[in-house]
């Protein structure tokens, strides 16, 4: 009986080059399309929630595949564990409605950016963090991170590239918060623009630096040209943290205890 199959997806972004399928590259989406039509001798191709970029880490990435299939849908995990590279690892899976889309449903995701704020860099945080030796003025940060909280344009921080309908978006909550040595920026929204985050980071640390005050952001915002914001901080830095669908509480409770758990 055919079934669509959910699966709550974490990865080290490090030697990919994206979640999405790229022609001679390695992908996230493509390890799991290989090793899932090996597993069950028919191509398939999942559907991913978030097409991360090269060198952005998950926890918790969702892709959901259709298979005829007998084998249960929680033993999916165990299976795929056992053929994909290390660096890449199921945490469930589970069946979901047949009509359920991870990108064309009602969420909130959660990316957070980490900064090591040092005089020297750490090489054991190189892959997972971005080094800067500016001493960072985290209060102000976190005023310039009150602004973009809400419905806004989001234009300014967006990549030039990125073909959308429109930039509109809604930002729950942004934090910044100081860890030892670590500065987290933390953002909940219900989706994002491309590099969205990362110039988001890289226009807080602007701040941080006292290049801007920390009203600069109503005026990044109102210019809706990506010129007026900050540059995009490093692929290196970034997580996503947290996913979560209303309709699936399953998956929201799994993404959380991820998040609970995980230590860089």
């Amino acid at each position: 009986m055919k079934k669509r199959i959910m699966l709550t997806v974490a990865y080290d972004g490090t030697n990919y080059c994206g979640f999405q399928v790229q022609p001679n590259h390695p992908t996230i989406e493509g390890e799991l399309n290989k090793h899932l039509s090996a597993l069950l001798k028919t191509d398939i191709q999942v559907i991913g929630a978030s097409r991360t970029d090269a060198g952005v880490h998950a926890l918790c990435n969702v892709a959901v595949f259709d298979a005829d299939t007998g084998i249960p849908a929680e033993k999916f995990a165990y299976a795929l564990n056992q053929r994909l590279p290390e660096d890449i690892r199921i945490q469930a899976s589970r069946e979901v409605p047949a009509d359920f889309h991870p990108r064309h449903t009602d969420t909130r995701k959660t990316y957070e950016y980490r900064i090591v704020s040092r005089e020297f860099p750490l090489p054991t945080k190189r892959l997972y963090s971005y080094f800067t030796y500016h001493k960072l003025d985290v209060k102000k940060m976190q005023q310039a991170a009150a602004y973009l909280v809400g419905e806004h344009d989001f234009k300014s921080f967006c990549a030039v590239a990125a073909v959308v309908e429109t930039t509109v978006r809604t930002v729950y909550e942004v934090t910044v918060e100081e860890q030892g040595e670590e500065i987290v920026i933390r953002v909940c929204g219900n989706g994002f623009l491309y590099n969205m985050v990362r110039i988001i980071a890289g226009t807080l640390m602007e701040v941080g630096k006292g290049k801007w005050e920390p009203e600069k952001i109503k005026e990044i915002l109102a210019a809706c040209d990506r010129r007026a914001a900050g540059p995009t901080a490093p692929a290196c830095g970034l997580l996503l943290a947290k996913y979560e669908f209303p309709e699936l509480a399953t998956a929201e409770r799994i993404c959380l205890e991820m998040q609970e758990k995980y230590v860089f």
